[in-house]
């Protein structure tokens, strides 16, 4: 699934094509998404102006001069295509610019999602009424605050967006491998100290992820069709059984139902 950097590698991608341009044609080709297109899409950005674009976690926002936001989710293999020399079939939404530059929305599995709201009232859409702060808005202070009496693995706990928005498996994976954390620990029993070395941890990860352009796994590509990079640099996730930085062996477990790599020897 793309995470925050290959959400926010997208958004800059799109920004270079979008920013300040108006939109000619949006026309919603397929309506098989995890949830139905709104069905006055075309009709409220066709002819619009786009006036920024910006992340909220692993969403991605692109603001126009008419009051609205388009809000899209990629899902698990969803990326956007800039300028395909054909149209595929599992491209869902087509976007057209003035100087004819064309979009399109790719999402083979079709877990993503497209809303489009009033930007004034982005603050009650459905994910984010609930959505913590950003990592990079985040200190070791208020994360300490958030996960206070909390006994469920601290692993877990960042993956809930409710504490922090927009951290995924792979790089709460490899911020906790720089903290020296085990992934294991009770997130109320972090002390304040390890916590100081988590949170720089986390806003490094996710700088690298994003200079890198994301991690390619499968499906993510950025939307000029350049993969990413970050996957080289991977520490220990995906990495079991190999030999860890500090001499030890990557393990991999299961850890509420998802997989978690990490180094039994640095990693307390």
């Amino acid at each position: 699934m793309p995470e925050l950097p290959e959400v926010e590698t997208t958004v800059r991608g799109l920004a270079r094509v979008l920013q300040g341009r108006r939109l000619t044609r949006v026309e919603p080709r397929r309506p098989d998404l995890r949830r139905a297109f709104p069905e006055d899409l075309g009709q409220r950005l066709t002819g619009a102006r786009v006036t920024s674009l910006r992340r909220r976690a692993k969403y991605g926002l692109i603001d126009t001069d008419r009051g609205d936001t388009l809000i899209f989710h990629l899902g698990m293999s969803g990326r956007w295509r800039i300028d395909p020399s054909e149209i595929d079939k599992h491209d869902h939404l087509l976007v057209e610019t003035e100087e004819g530059r064309r979009l399109a929305l790719n999402d083979p599995r079709r877990f993503g999602s497209v809303d489009l709201l009033p930007t004034a009232e982005l603050a009650s859409f459905a994910g984010f009424e609930e959505m913590g702060p950003e990592p990079f808005d985040l200190t070791a202070e208020e994360l300490r605050d958030r996960l206070a009496g909390r006994t469920a693995a601290i692993k877990l706990l960042l993956l809930d967006q409710r504490i922090v928005a927009g951290l995924g498996n792979i790089y709460v994976c490899e911020a906790l491998h720089r903290a020296g954390i085990n992934p294991n620990r009770a997130g109320g029993k972090v002390s304040l100290d390890r916590l100081r070395r988590l949170v720089p941890a986390i806003d490094a990860v996710l700088d690298e992820a994003i200079a890198a352009g994301g991690s390619t796994l499968r499906d993510y590509a950025q939307p000029d069709g350049e993969l990413g990079y970050f996957s080289k640099s991977f520490a220990v996730y995906d990495r079991a059984g190999e030999q860890c930085g500090c001499g030890g062996e990557v393990k991999r477990f299961a850890q509420g139902g998802r997989s978690t790599w990490y180094c039994p020897r640095c990693q307390r």
